[in-house]
């Protein structure tokens, strides 16, 4: 039974990453190489919160999760609902801080006549857009690094 709840536990949580490189990583810059830079943002932005979302939401379920592999004598899951927990900052932050900053400055922007990265705001917009790319980078190592953790045998045995 625990080697089953670890098989899923592990299957979510490379689903949840796989998101997290593809759109960070693949999606994202294929949107600014082909479209317009204003469209790729947009589309970017929305998939994003998305991306947000789904992140808040699976660290909360997998910190749930390991909290009862623990509780079931899975001692090796104590230490990843740290890294949960880091992840989960990661994708607030983003969400409730530097999003809606962002978000705020684009339409201001906008409200002018100016897309935001030819406005006076642009500097702004970049730190604010540098920082979220970091945070998000650091959660898809997080992430990674998690996965390495669980994937690597604990006994020796091969099942």
């Amino acid at each position: 039974m625990h080697q089953t709840a670890q098989r899923l536990f592990v299957f979510i949580l490379t689903l949840w990453v796989g998101t997290l490189i593809t759109i960070g990583y693949i999606v994202a810059p294929t949107l600014f190489a082909t479209l317009d830079s204003q469209v790729a943002g947009m589309i970017a932005g929305k998939l994003f919160r998305i991306e947000g979302t789904i992140s808040m939401i699976l660290s909360a379920g997998l910190i749930v999760f390991a909290n009862l592999l623990v509780k079931r004598g899975l001692e090796r899951y104590q230490p990843i609902r740290w890294y949960l927990l880091a992840m989960l900052i990661c994708a607030a932050i983003v969400a409730f801080i530097l999003q809606p900053m962002m978000n705020s400055l684009r339409e201001e922007a906008l409200s002018h006549g100016f897309p935001v990265m030819l406005s006076p705001l642009a500097v702004t917009f970049g730190r604010l857009h540098g920082a979220s790319s970091a945070l998000y980078l650091l959660q898809s190592l997080i992430g990674l690094v998690l996965l390495w953790r669980l994937t690597k045998p604990v006994d020796g045995s091969s099942s």
